[in-house]
């Protein structure tokens, strides 16, 4: 009979040890949108969720040092758009410090409140914002939604983009 393996050894809690364990965690990526004093902002979020059903309410997360957290500190409403596997581009240019997330190559428009609402993406929503609780130093925003599309542009055709392992991947069977 032989011993089972030893485990692991246990490692303290610390930000690389939490960011070790998310890699292992996929997670679907969306694009949060605002807009303040006319601007529009936006980032890449994978820390959406779905937090109560009635009333429809759900969170996401957002870092007080983001270039889009002044915008979302101000704003009423947010835009939340599901991206598809044939985005990973766009949740790139979100995720990116300094790009130009709103310029030629993005295509939207104005939606209810004066959200920017994202063109092609798998299905959005636009959100009354109803708290901002710190959290370290990021926010978590819950949001009642108010209005939306669960088919988006392609009415229900495509499969969602996931985030895992410190990059973008499609679904697979």
């Amino acid at each position: 009979m032989t011993a089972p393996p030893a485990p692991a050894e246990t490692q303290q809690g610390s930000p690389e040890l939490l960011r070790s364990v998310f890699r292992q965690h996929a997670a679907g990526v969306a694009v949060i949108t605002a807009a303040h004093e006319g601007r529009p902002a936006g980032f890449t979020a994978t820390s959406l969720n779905s937090v109560s059903a009635d009333p429809p309410l759900l969170s996401f997360s957002v870092g007080t040092g983001s270039s889009s957290w002044p915008a979302l500190a101000a704003s009423d409403h947010v835009g939340v758009h599901i991206l598809g596997e044939h985005q990973q581009d766009l949740a790139g240019l979100f995720a990116r410090s300094g790009a130009d997330r709103f310029g030629p190559s993005t295509a939207w428009r104005r939606g209810p409140h004066g959200v920017p609402l994202l063109d092609g993406v798998l299905a959005w929503l636009v959100c009354r914002v109803a708290a901002r609780v710190p959290a370290g130093e990021h926010r978590v925003v819950i949001a009642e939604v108010i209005a939306g599309d669960p088919l988006g542009e392609g009415r229900g055709q495509g499969r969602p983009l996931l985030y895992h392992g410190g990059r973008f991947n499609a679904l697979r069977d």
